[in-house]
Protein backbone atom coordinates (compact mmCIF):
# COMPACT_ATOMS: atom_id res chain seq x y z
CA UNK A 1 0.00 0.00 0.00
CA UNK A 2 2.24 2.25 0.86
CA UNK A 3 4.59 1.30 -2.56
CA UNK A 4 1.44 2.25 -4.35
CA UNK A 5 1.06 5.72 -2.74
CA UNK A 6 4.43 6.36 -3.07
CA UNK A 7 3.87 5.53 -6.86
CA UNK A 8 1.45 7.96 -6.98
CA UNK A 9 2.79 10.85 -5.41
CA UNK A 10 5.95 10.51 -7.73
CA UNK A 11 3.66 10.47 -10.51
CA UNK A 12 1.58 13.05 -9.93
CA UNK A 13 5.00 15.48 -8.62
CA UNK A 14 6.67 14.24 -12.26
CA UNK A 15 2.92 15.57 -14.23
CA UNK A 16 3.24 18.80 -11.81
CA UNK A 17 6.66 19.39 -12.84
CA UNK A 18 6.22 18.97 -16.27
CA UNK A 19 3.77 20.96 -16.03
CA UNK A 20 5.47 23.58 -14.31
CA UNK A 21 8.30 23.41 -16.90
CA UNK A 22 6.04 23.81 -19.94
CA UNK A 23 4.67 27.20 -18.09
CA UNK A 24 8.00 28.30 -17.99
CA UNK A 25 9.01 28.08 -21.87
CA UNK A 26 5.63 29.47 -22.64
CA UNK A 27 6.11 32.29 -20.15
CA UNK A 28 9.61 32.53 -21.91
CA UNK A 29 8.76 32.60 -25.17
CA UNK A 30 5.82 34.92 -24.88
CA UNK A 31 7.71 37.38 -22.36
CA UNK A 32 9.58 39.68 -24.86
CA UNK A 33 5.43 40.55 -26.61
CA UNK A 34 4.56 41.33 -22.88
CA UNK A 35 5.08 44.58 -21.36
CA UNK A 36 7.23 44.57 -18.01
CA UNK A 37 6.31 48.27 -17.58
CA UNK A 38 2.24 47.67 -17.87
CA UNK A 39 1.47 43.40 -18.43
CA UNK A 40 -0.27 44.95 -21.49
CA UNK A 41 0.41 43.15 -25.10
CA UNK A 42 3.18 44.19 -27.27
CA UNK A 43 1.65 43.95 -30.71
CA UNK A 44 -1.44 42.78 -29.93
CA UNK A 45 -3.71 42.22 -33.40
CA UNK A 46 -6.40 44.30 -31.26
CA UNK A 47 -4.53 47.73 -31.07
CA UNK A 48 -2.36 48.71 -28.53
CA UNK A 49 1.60 49.57 -28.18
CA UNK A 50 3.38 48.10 -31.23
CA UNK A 51 7.13 47.58 -31.41
CA UNK A 52 9.90 45.56 -33.37
CA UNK A 53 10.57 42.58 -30.48
CA UNK A 54 12.60 40.28 -32.96
CA UNK A 55 15.12 42.83 -33.89
CA UNK A 56 18.70 41.14 -32.99
CA UNK A 57 21.33 43.60 -34.37
CA UNK A 58 21.46 46.24 -37.18
CA UNK A 59 22.10 44.86 -40.28
CA UNK A 60 25.27 45.92 -42.39
CA UNK A 61 24.06 48.01 -45.09
CA UNK A 62 25.50 48.16 -48.20
CA UNK A 63 29.38 48.98 -49.10
CA UNK A 64 30.14 49.00 -45.20
CA UNK A 65 32.28 46.92 -42.73
CA UNK A 66 31.73 46.73 -39.15
CA UNK A 67 34.32 49.03 -36.82
CA UNK A 68 34.03 47.87 -33.20
CA UNK A 69 34.59 50.52 -31.33
CA UNK A 70 37.48 51.50 -28.83
CA UNK A 71 40.07 53.58 -27.15
CA UNK A 72 43.32 54.78 -29.05
CA UNK A 73 45.43 57.81 -28.63
CA UNK A 74 44.18 60.70 -31.21
CA UNK A 75 47.03 63.18 -32.88
CA UNK A 76 50.45 60.55 -32.27
CA UNK A 77 52.71 60.88 -35.36
CA UNK A 78 55.60 59.30 -35.80
CA UNK A 79 57.19 62.32 -37.69
CA UNK A 80 56.42 65.39 -36.87
CA UNK A 81 58.67 68.03 -38.92
CA UNK A 82 56.37 70.40 -39.09
CA UNK A 83 56.34 71.48 -35.73
CA UNK A 84 52.76 73.01 -35.82
CA UNK A 85 50.96 72.43 -32.57
CA UNK A 86 48.81 70.71 -35.05
CA UNK A 87 48.88 66.92 -33.64
CA UNK A 88 48.46 67.10 -30.11
CA UNK A 89 47.74 63.57 -28.86
CA UNK A 90 44.79 62.74 -26.96
CA UNK A 91 43.11 60.26 -25.40
CA UNK A 92 40.01 59.47 -27.01
CA UNK A 93 37.01 56.87 -26.92
CA UNK A 94 35.00 56.01 -30.08
CA UNK A 95 31.53 54.43 -30.40
CA UNK A 96 31.47 51.63 -32.56
CA UNK A 97 30.37 52.17 -36.60
CA UNK A 98 30.60 51.51 -40.39
CA UNK A 99 32.84 52.55 -43.26
CA UNK A 100 32.54 52.16 -47.06
CA UNK A 101 35.37 49.16 -47.45
CA UNK A 102 36.57 51.51 -50.48
CA UNK A 103 36.69 55.21 -51.26
CA UNK A 104 33.71 55.81 -53.37
CA UNK A 105 34.19 55.24 -56.93
CA UNK A 106 33.81 57.34 -60.41
CA UNK A 107 31.22 54.56 -61.01
CA UNK A 108 29.31 54.43 -58.08
CA UNK A 109 29.11 58.79 -57.52
CA UNK A 110 28.02 57.86 -61.69
CA UNK A 111 24.98 56.46 -60.73
CA UNK A 112 24.12 59.53 -58.25
CA UNK A 113 24.25 61.82 -61.03
CA UNK A 114 21.84 59.76 -63.34
CA UNK A 115 19.24 59.51 -60.85
CA UNK A 116 19.48 62.87 -60.54
CA UNK A 117 19.12 64.05 -63.90
CA UNK A 118 16.11 61.41 -64.30
CA UNK A 119 14.67 62.89 -61.62
CA UNK A 120 15.24 66.16 -62.03
CA UNK A 121 15.74 66.67 -66.04
CA UNK A 122 18.57 69.63 -65.92
CA UNK A 123 16.69 70.97 -68.98
CA UNK A 124 13.88 72.51 -66.47
CA UNK A 125 14.96 75.75 -65.54
CA UNK A 126 13.44 74.84 -62.01
CA UNK A 127 15.69 71.92 -61.68
CA UNK A 128 18.92 73.43 -63.90
CA UNK A 129 21.34 73.76 -61.18
CA UNK A 130 20.61 70.38 -59.28
CA UNK A 131 22.44 68.31 -61.34
CA UNK A 132 25.01 70.60 -62.60
CA UNK A 133 25.90 71.47 -59.31
CA UNK A 134 26.86 67.81 -58.08
CA UNK A 135 29.11 67.67 -60.93
CA UNK A 136 32.54 66.77 -59.95
CA UNK A 137 35.02 69.48 -60.83
CA UNK A 138 36.97 67.66 -63.80
CA UNK A 139 39.22 70.83 -64.39
CA UNK A 140 41.26 69.95 -61.46
CA UNK A 141 43.43 67.32 -63.22
CA UNK A 142 44.80 70.61 -65.39
CA UNK A 143 48.26 72.09 -64.66
CA UNK A 144 49.88 75.08 -66.65
CA UNK A 145 53.27 73.08 -67.78
CA UNK A 146 51.52 69.71 -67.50
CA UNK A 147 49.25 67.85 -70.11
CA UNK A 148 46.65 66.11 -68.49
CA UNK A 149 43.38 66.63 -70.30
CA UNK A 150 43.47 62.90 -71.01
CA UNK A 151 41.95 62.93 -67.21
CA UNK A 152 39.86 65.86 -67.75
CA UNK A 153 38.18 64.28 -70.34
CA UNK A 154 38.04 60.49 -69.13
CA UNK A 155 38.50 60.06 -65.77
CA UNK A 156 35.05 60.34 -64.73
CA UNK A 157 32.95 58.75 -67.41
CA UNK A 158 35.45 56.09 -68.92
CA UNK A 159 35.17 53.02 -68.14
CA UNK A 160 38.37 52.44 -67.79
CA UNK A 161 38.47 54.27 -64.49
CA UNK A 162 34.85 52.87 -63.69
CA UNK A 163 36.60 51.35 -60.08
CA UNK A 164 38.96 54.02 -59.44
CA UNK A 165 37.89 56.95 -56.60
CA UNK A 166 35.64 59.80 -57.65
CA UNK A 167 38.20 63.34 -57.62
CA UNK A 168 37.20 66.79 -58.19
CA UNK A 169 34.46 66.77 -55.20
CA UNK A 170 34.39 69.36 -52.75
CA UNK A 171 32.93 68.29 -49.07
CA UNK A 172 29.51 69.65 -49.67
CA UNK A 173 28.85 67.66 -52.55
CA UNK A 174 30.35 64.54 -50.57
CA UNK A 175 27.75 65.49 -47.93
CA UNK A 176 25.20 65.64 -50.49
CA UNK A 177 26.17 61.95 -52.43
CA UNK A 178 25.61 60.70 -48.70
CA UNK A 179 22.34 61.88 -48.29
CA UNK A 180 21.00 60.55 -51.59
CA UNK A 181 22.78 57.36 -50.40
CA UNK A 182 20.46 57.02 -47.42
CA UNK A 183 17.48 57.78 -49.48
CA UNK A 184 18.01 54.80 -52.01
CA UNK A 185 19.10 52.26 -49.44
CA UNK A 186 16.34 52.74 -47.01
CA UNK A 187 14.14 52.64 -50.29
CA UNK A 188 15.68 49.09 -50.62
CA UNK A 189 14.96 48.14 -47.34
CA UNK A 190 11.31 48.98 -47.16
CA UNK A 191 11.07 47.61 -50.01
CA UNK A 192 12.28 44.19 -48.91
CA UNK A 193 9.79 44.25 -45.91
CA UNK A 194 7.10 44.26 -47.50
CA UNK A 195 6.35 48.67 -46.78
CA UNK A 196 7.08 49.48 -50.39
CA UNK A 197 6.02 47.93 -53.98
CA UNK A 198 9.16 46.45 -56.01
CA UNK A 199 9.35 48.54 -58.93
CA UNK A 200 8.56 51.87 -56.64
CA UNK A 201 11.84 53.07 -56.77
CA UNK A 202 12.72 52.50 -60.34
CA UNK A 203 8.82 54.47 -61.06
CA UNK A 204 10.60 57.12 -59.47
CA UNK A 205 13.80 57.13 -60.76
CA UNK A 206 12.39 57.10 -64.27
CA UNK A 207 10.03 59.97 -63.68
CA UNK A 208 6.52 57.95 -64.10
CA UNK A 209 5.92 58.93 -60.84
CA UNK A 210 6.16 62.56 -59.38
CA UNK A 211 8.16 63.20 -56.24
CA UNK A 212 10.92 60.95 -54.31
CA UNK A 213 11.24 59.00 -51.41
CA UNK A 214 12.74 61.23 -48.20
CA UNK A 215 13.91 59.38 -45.35
CA UNK A 216 13.43 62.15 -42.58
CA UNK A 217 9.90 62.64 -45.24
CA UNK A 218 8.93 59.28 -44.75
CA UNK A 219 9.38 59.21 -41.06
CA UNK A 220 7.68 62.66 -40.50
CA UNK A 221 4.95 62.69 -42.88
CA UNK A 222 4.79 59.45 -45.15
CA UNK A 223 1.91 60.29 -46.81
CA UNK A 224 3.93 63.35 -48.36
CA UNK A 225 6.56 60.51 -49.88
CA UNK A 226 6.59 60.27 -53.96
CA UNK A 227 4.58 63.40 -53.78
CA UNK A 228 1.63 62.55 -52.17
CA UNK A 229 1.39 58.96 -54.50
CA UNK A 230 2.40 56.72 -51.27
CA UNK A 231 -0.98 54.91 -51.38
CA UNK A 232 -0.45 53.51 -54.72
CA UNK A 233 2.99 52.55 -54.10
CA UNK A 234 2.33 50.78 -51.13
CA UNK A 235 4.05 46.83 -50.88
CA UNK A 236 2.15 43.85 -49.53
CA UNK A 237 2.42 44.92 -45.59
CA UNK A 238 -0.94 47.23 -46.72
CA UNK A 239 -4.12 45.20 -45.18
CA UNK A 240 -7.92 46.38 -46.15
CA UNK A 241 -7.43 49.37 -48.05
CA UNK A 242 -5.34 50.48 -44.72
CA UNK A 243 -1.49 51.81 -45.59
CA UNK A 244 0.71 50.80 -42.87
CA UNK A 245 4.04 52.64 -42.65
CA UNK A 246 7.68 51.93 -40.99
CA UNK A 247 8.67 53.79 -38.23
CA UNK A 248 12.24 53.84 -36.30
CA UNK A 249 10.55 51.56 -34.08
CA UNK A 250 9.83 49.23 -37.06
CA UNK A 251 13.52 48.46 -36.95
CA UNK A 252 13.50 48.86 -40.50
CA UNK A 253 15.06 51.98 -41.61
CA UNK A 254 18.64 52.43 -41.56
CA UNK A 255 20.71 54.91 -39.90
CA UNK A 256 21.69 57.73 -42.44
CA UNK A 257 25.40 57.60 -44.55
CA UNK A 258 27.73 60.78 -43.76
CA UNK A 259 31.24 61.28 -43.93
CA UNK A 260 33.38 59.59 -40.74
CA UNK A 261 34.34 62.07 -38.29
CA UNK A 262 38.15 62.79 -38.07
CA UNK A 263 38.22 60.75 -35.23
CA UNK A 264 36.47 57.89 -36.55
CA UNK A 265 38.67 57.69 -39.74
CA UNK A 266 42.26 58.09 -37.66
CA UNK A 267 40.68 55.26 -35.60
CA UNK A 268 39.69 52.84 -38.78
CA UNK A 269 42.83 53.64 -40.30
CA UNK A 270 45.07 53.00 -37.50
CA UNK A 271 43.75 49.49 -37.38
CA UNK A 272 45.38 48.73 -33.99
CA UNK A 273 43.11 45.31 -33.46
CA UNK A 274 45.71 44.29 -35.28
CA UNK A 275 48.57 44.25 -33.38
CA UNK A 276 46.68 44.08 -29.87
CA UNK A 277 47.43 41.67 -26.96
CA UNK A 278 45.37 41.76 -24.82
CA UNK A 279 44.67 45.71 -23.57
CA UNK A 280 48.10 46.94 -25.05
CA UNK A 281 49.16 47.48 -28.04
CA UNK A 282 52.79 45.81 -29.03
CA UNK A 283 55.27 47.25 -31.40
CA UNK A 284 55.61 50.84 -33.57
CA UNK A 285 52.24 51.53 -36.04
CA UNK A 286 53.21 53.84 -38.54
CA UNK A 287 51.00 53.74 -40.99
CA UNK A 288 47.50 51.30 -41.31
CA UNK A 289 49.61 48.12 -41.73
CA UNK A 290 52.47 47.30 -39.19
CA UNK A 291 55.88 48.43 -38.88
CA UNK A 292 57.98 51.36 -40.58
CA UNK A 293 58.48 50.60 -43.69
CA UNK A 294 56.00 51.56 -46.88
CA UNK A 295 57.20 48.19 -48.57
CA UNK A 296 56.17 44.51 -48.25
CA UNK A 297 58.23 42.48 -46.25
CA UNK A 298 56.92 38.96 -46.26
CA UNK A 299 57.96 36.67 -48.55
CA UNK A 300 54.99 36.70 -51.03
CA UNK A 301 55.56 40.11 -52.74
CA UNK A 302 58.95 41.56 -50.76
CA UNK A 303 59.68 44.77 -52.22
CA UNK A 304 56.13 46.09 -53.63
CA UNK A 305 54.93 49.64 -51.89
CA UNK A 306 52.10 48.65 -49.80
CA UNK A 307 50.08 51.95 -51.33
CA UNK A 308 49.82 54.43 -54.11
CA UNK A 309 52.06 57.47 -53.55
CA UNK A 310 54.68 60.08 -54.46
CA UNK A 311 57.70 58.26 -53.37
CA UNK A 312 60.10 61.30 -54.53
CA UNK A 313 60.38 64.14 -56.90
CA UNK A 314 59.18 62.95 -60.39
CA UNK A 315 58.33 59.81 -59.17
CA UNK A 316 55.35 58.74 -58.52
CA UNK A 317 54.96 55.05 -59.27
CA UNK A 318 58.58 53.66 -59.42
CA UNK A 319 60.43 52.33 -61.77
CA UNK A 320 58.63 50.70 -64.54
CA UNK A 321 58.29 47.16 -64.30
CA UNK A 322 60.09 46.61 -61.26
CA UNK A 323 59.46 48.49 -57.50
CA UNK A 324 56.58 49.48 -59.21
CA UNK A 325 53.77 50.59 -57.00
CA UNK A 326 51.13 49.96 -59.94
CA UNK A 327 50.13 53.59 -60.14
CA UNK A 328 51.19 57.07 -61.40
CA UNK A 329 47.58 58.91 -60.60
CA UNK A 330 45.00 56.74 -59.15
CA UNK A 331 44.75 52.86 -58.72
CA UNK A 332 41.78 51.62 -58.66
CA UNK A 333 40.32 50.39 -55.80
CA UNK A 334 41.53 47.10 -53.94
CA UNK A 335 44.82 47.34 -55.48
CA UNK A 336 46.45 46.55 -52.35
CA UNK A 337 46.01 44.91 -49.21
CA UNK A 338 43.36 46.21 -46.95
CA UNK A 339 44.31 46.96 -43.42
CA UNK A 340 43.26 44.63 -39.82
CA UNK A 341 39.79 46.13 -40.37
CA UNK A 342 39.60 44.92 -43.91
CA UNK A 343 38.57 48.72 -45.36
CA UNK A 344 41.03 49.88 -48.22
CA UNK A 345 43.18 52.76 -48.94
CA UNK A 346 43.56 53.61 -45.58
CA UNK A 347 47.05 55.21 -47.13
CA UNK A 348 47.64 56.67 -49.84
CA UNK A 349 45.49 56.51 -53.50
CA UNK A 350 43.69 59.61 -52.50
CA UNK A 351 43.46 61.83 -49.28
CA UNK A 352 39.91 61.62 -48.02
CA UNK A 353 36.77 64.45 -46.72
CA UNK A 354 35.84 64.09 -43.10
CA UNK A 355 33.39 65.46 -41.42
CA UNK A 356 35.04 68.05 -39.03
CA UNK A 357 35.74 71.69 -39.25
CA UNK A 358 39.57 72.36 -38.74
CA UNK A 359 41.11 73.82 -35.96
CA UNK A 360 44.60 73.09 -34.67
CA UNK A 361 44.08 72.17 -31.45
CA UNK A 362 41.59 69.55 -30.19
CA UNK A 363 39.49 70.20 -27.03
CA UNK A 364 40.04 67.00 -24.96
CA UNK A 365 38.83 68.32 -21.81
CA UNK A 366 35.49 69.27 -23.15
CA UNK A 367 34.85 66.05 -25.03
CA UNK A 368 37.14 62.86 -25.32
CA UNK A 369 34.18 60.57 -26.42
CA UNK A 370 32.99 60.70 -30.19
CA UNK A 371 35.11 63.98 -30.26
CA UNK A 372 33.82 66.41 -33.40
CA UNK A 373 33.61 69.73 -34.09
CA UNK A 374 31.49 71.12 -36.42
CA UNK A 375 27.62 70.52 -34.61
CA UNK A 376 24.88 72.80 -36.10
CA UNK A 377 21.81 71.53 -34.68
CA UNK A 378 18.52 71.75 -36.69
CA UNK A 379 15.06 71.31 -36.36
CA UNK A 380 12.08 70.55 -38.77
CA UNK A 381 10.20 73.52 -39.50
CA UNK A 382 6.54 73.31 -38.50
CA UNK A 383 3.68 75.14 -41.31
CA UNK A 384 0.86 76.74 -40.27
CA UNK A 385 -1.26 73.68 -40.24
CA UNK A 386 1.12 72.23 -37.37
CA UNK A 387 2.61 69.67 -39.48
CA UNK A 388 6.34 69.52 -41.10
CA UNK A 389 6.83 71.29 -44.02
CA UNK A 390 7.85 70.04 -46.78
CA UNK A 391 9.30 71.67 -49.82
CA UNK A 392 6.80 69.99 -52.13
CA UNK A 393 7.93 71.40 -55.51
CA UNK A 394 10.55 74.30 -54.49
CA UNK A 395 14.26 73.88 -54.21
CA UNK A 396 16.75 75.89 -51.96
CA UNK A 397 20.18 76.69 -53.79
CA UNK A 398 23.19 78.36 -52.41
CA UNK A 399 25.54 79.76 -54.49
CA UNK A 400 29.53 79.15 -52.54
CA UNK A 401 32.12 82.00 -52.78
CA UNK A 402 33.70 79.61 -56.05
CA UNK A 403 29.95 80.76 -58.26
CA UNK A 404 29.40 77.48 -58.08
CA UNK A 405 25.59 76.86 -57.15
CA UNK A 406 24.29 73.42 -55.50
CA UNK A 407 20.99 72.76 -54.02
CA UNK A 408 20.65 72.78 -50.30
CA UNK A 409 17.07 71.09 -50.26
CA UNK A 410 15.37 68.87 -53.24
CA UNK A 411 11.63 68.86 -53.47
CA UNK A 412 9.83 66.31 -51.01
CA UNK A 413 13.01 67.06 -48.42
CA UNK A 414 11.79 68.39 -44.90
CA UNK A 415 12.67 71.91 -44.48
CA UNK A 416 14.87 72.24 -41.27
CA UNK A 417 15.79 75.22 -39.34
CA UNK A 418 17.76 76.34 -36.22
CA UNK A 419 17.49 75.03 -33.15
CA UNK A 420 16.10 78.26 -30.22
CA UNK A 421 15.27 78.93 -26.96
CA UNK A 422 12.89 76.44 -27.23
CA UNK A 423 15.36 73.60 -27.08
CA UNK A 424 18.55 75.81 -25.42
CA UNK A 425 16.51 76.92 -22.69
CA UNK A 426 18.39 76.34 -19.35
CA UNK A 427 20.26 73.37 -20.93
CA UNK A 428 23.75 72.86 -19.74
CA UNK A 429 24.67 70.34 -22.63
CA UNK A 430 24.56 72.96 -25.83
CA UNK A 431 23.10 76.52 -25.53
CA UNK A 432 23.53 77.66 -29.46
CA UNK A 433 22.57 75.98 -33.14
CA UNK A 434 26.16 76.46 -34.38
CA UNK A 435 28.84 75.03 -32.52
CA UNK A 436 31.71 74.86 -34.86
CA UNK A 437 33.53 77.91 -33.01
CA UNK A 438 32.67 76.83 -29.84
CA UNK A 439 35.75 77.43 -27.20
CA UNK A 440 37.80 78.88 -29.97
CA UNK A 441 36.67 82.13 -30.57
CA UNK A 442 33.12 82.60 -29.72
CA UNK A 443 31.98 85.12 -26.30
CA UNK A 444 32.87 82.93 -23.69
CA UNK A 445 35.96 82.15 -24.53
CA UNK A 446 37.26 85.68 -25.42
CA UNK A 447 39.77 84.15 -27.74
CA UNK A 448 38.90 87.01 -30.25
CA UNK A 449 41.36 87.69 -33.71
CA UNK A 450 40.73 91.60 -32.87
CA UNK A 451 39.03 92.52 -30.15
CA UNK A 452 39.05 96.29 -29.81
CA UNK A 453 38.16 96.57 -33.57
CA UNK A 454 35.40 98.73 -34.83
CA UNK A 455 33.84 95.80 -36.94
CA UNK A 456 30.91 94.38 -37.02
CA UNK A 457 29.91 93.06 -33.67
CA UNK A 458 29.27 89.70 -35.62
CA UNK A 459 32.86 90.10 -36.84
CA UNK A 460 34.63 90.37 -33.29
CA UNK A 461 33.12 86.85 -32.52
CA UNK A 462 35.74 85.31 -34.47
CA UNK A 463 38.49 84.03 -33.69
CA UNK A 464 40.01 83.91 -36.55
CA UNK A 465 40.84 86.64 -39.51
CA UNK A 466 40.47 84.88 -42.93
CA UNK A 467 39.22 85.62 -45.80
CA UNK A 468 36.02 86.56 -46.77
CA UNK A 469 35.14 86.46 -50.83
CA UNK A 470 31.55 87.41 -51.53
CA UNK A 471 29.33 86.27 -54.87
CA UNK A 472 26.62 88.27 -55.53
CA UNK A 473 24.11 88.68 -58.25
CA UNK A 474 23.23 91.81 -59.51
CA UNK A 475 19.57 92.68 -61.23
CA UNK A 476 20.18 90.80 -64.26
CA UNK A 477 21.42 87.48 -62.23
CA UNK A 478 24.66 88.17 -63.25
CA UNK A 479 27.48 86.70 -60.69
CA UNK A 480 29.71 89.42 -59.49
CA UNK A 481 32.33 87.70 -57.72
CA UNK A 482 34.38 89.72 -55.18
CA UNK A 483 37.80 88.62 -54.20
CA UNK A 484 39.43 89.29 -50.95
CA UNK A 485 42.49 91.14 -51.51
CA UNK A 486 42.80 92.35 -48.13
CA UNK A 487 46.44 92.62 -46.95
CA UNK A 488 45.41 92.33 -43.24
CA UNK A 489 44.02 88.59 -43.57
CA UNK A 490 46.15 86.22 -41.01
CA UNK A 491 44.92 82.67 -41.74
CA UNK A 492 42.98 80.97 -44.13
CA UNK A 493 41.37 79.16 -41.23
CA UNK A 494 37.45 80.33 -40.55
CA UNK A 495 33.84 77.93 -39.77
CA UNK A 496 33.93 76.30 -43.79
CA UNK A 497 37.94 75.02 -43.84
CA UNK A 498 37.18 71.27 -43.21
CA UNK A 499 40.10 68.63 -42.65
CA UNK A 500 40.93 65.52 -44.87
CA UNK A 501 43.07 62.79 -43.69
CA UNK A 502 45.22 60.10 -45.32
CA UNK A 503 48.39 60.70 -48.28
CA UNK A 504 47.47 60.45 -51.82
CA UNK A 505 49.01 59.76 -55.11
CA UNK A 506 50.39 63.31 -54.99
CA UNK A 507 51.87 63.09 -51.50
CA UNK A 508 54.82 61.95 -49.68
CA UNK A 509 55.06 58.66 -47.58
CA UNK A 510 55.22 61.29 -44.80
CA UNK A 511 51.42 61.92 -44.70
CA UNK A 512 50.61 58.26 -44.92
CA UNK A 513 50.52 58.51 -41.14
CA UNK A 514 46.97 58.35 -40.15
CA UNK A 515 47.51 60.95 -37.24
CA UNK A 516 48.31 63.62 -40.02
CA UNK A 517 45.77 65.74 -40.59
CA UNK A 518 45.55 69.20 -43.36
CA UNK A 519 42.53 71.36 -44.73
CA UNK A 520 41.01 72.85 -47.22
CA UNK A 521 37.81 75.05 -47.94
CA UNK A 522 34.77 73.13 -48.19
CA UNK A 523 33.64 74.31 -51.23
CA UNK A 524 36.64 73.70 -53.15
CA UNK A 525 37.93 70.19 -54.97
CA UNK A 526 41.06 68.97 -55.83
CA UNK A 527 41.90 66.09 -58.11
CA UNK A 528 44.08 63.96 -55.01
CA UNK A 529 41.14 64.35 -52.46
CA UNK A 530 38.32 61.95 -52.59
CA UNK A 531 35.94 59.66 -49.80
CA UNK A 532 33.97 57.21 -48.25
CA UNK A 533 31.09 57.22 -45.76
CA UNK A 534 30.18 56.25 -42.55
CA UNK A 535 27.36 55.20 -40.91
CA UNK A 536 26.79 55.07 -36.63
CA UNK A 537 25.67 51.79 -34.99
CA UNK A 538 23.20 51.32 -32.89
CA UNK A 539 22.43 49.24 -30.14
CA UNK A 540 25.47 46.70 -28.92
CA UNK A 541 29.27 47.87 -29.34
CA UNK A 542 30.41 44.23 -30.41
CA UNK A 543 28.58 42.20 -33.04
CA UNK A 544 26.61 39.21 -31.40
CA UNK A 545 28.65 36.97 -32.20
CA UNK A 546 31.54 38.12 -30.32
CA UNK A 547 29.52 40.06 -27.59
CA UNK A 548 30.33 37.01 -24.28
CA UNK A 549 27.50 36.62 -21.01
CA UNK A 550 27.79 39.78 -18.91
CA UNK A 551 26.39 40.31 -15.25
CA UNK A 552 24.21 36.76 -15.48
CA UNK A 553 25.52 34.21 -12.82
CA UNK A 554 27.61 31.35 -13.54
CA UNK A 555 25.39 27.62 -13.62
Amino acid sequence: MKKQLIKIVLSCAVIAGGCSVTSCSKKTSSSKNVSRATGWKINAKEGGFQFNTDFKEQETAPGLVFVEGGTFTKGKVQDDVMHDWNNTPTSQHVQSFYMDETEVTNVMYLEYLDYLKSVYPPENPKYANIYKGALPDTLVWRNRLGFNETMTNNYLRHPAYAEYPVVGVNWIQATQFAEWRTDRVNEVMLEREGYLAKDAKYQAAQGEVAGTFSTEAYLNRPESVYNGQIDSLQGNKKKDSISTFAKRSSGVIMPEYRLPTETEWEYAAQAQVGSREYNNYRGRKKYPWEGDYTRNGQRVGRGDQLANFKQGKGDYGGIAGWSDDGADITAEVMSYKPNDLGLYDMAGNVAEWVADVYRPIVDDEISDFNYYRGNIYLKTAIGEDGKVNILRDSVVYDTLPTGKVVAVNLPGEIKMVPVDEEETYLRTNFSSSDNRGYRDGEPSSSRFFDRFSEEEEEDKKKMYDSPKHKVERDSSGNLIRQYDRSNNRTTLINDEVRVYKGGSWRDRAYWLDPAQRRYLPQYMATDYIGFRCAMSRVGSKSKTKNKTVRGKKAK
